[in-house]
């Protein structure tokens, strides 16, 4: 079984191109059969709401609600920082599907004893 994966991704839709290309290897991950996390912290909290994942970030890159719907379809998870989120206040009810509020202990526990490659934007 191949190692688990774990991108963190800081950045929101303030930098359309970093948030697509966290979403591309996260997305080439869970392609590939690892499962794999996303953690979304600062400004990158919102992409967990319904709806805000918007937008091209430059010609040729494909679209950020479809790489999300790849993610979704390849059962990619995320767990959002539920301080950043919180300090925002947003509604956790309009998450999406496969986002939990989740700190950095649960992220820990989810990442267990396995080898586990992790990315940062």
């Amino acid at each position: 079984m191949p190692n688990k994966a774990v991108v963190s991704l800081s950045t929101g839709l303030e930098d359309p191109e970093k948030v697509t290309v966290a979403f591309l290897v996260a997305v080439g991950a869970a392609e590939t059969g690892r499962e794999t996390l996303m953690f979304l912290s600062k400004e990158a909290v919102r992409l967990s709401l319904t709806g805000t994942a918007a937008g091209v970030a430059c010609d040729g890159c494909p679209p950020i609600a479809d790489l999300l719907k790849r993610y979704e379809v390849a059962g990619g998870r995320y767990f959002v920082c539920p301080l950043c989120f919180n300090a925002k206040q947003l509604d956790a009810d309009g998450l999406i599907t496969g986002a939990e509020l989740n700190g950095t202990v649960p992220m820990w526990n989810w990442i267990g004893d396995e080898p586990a490659t992790t990315f940062s934007y």
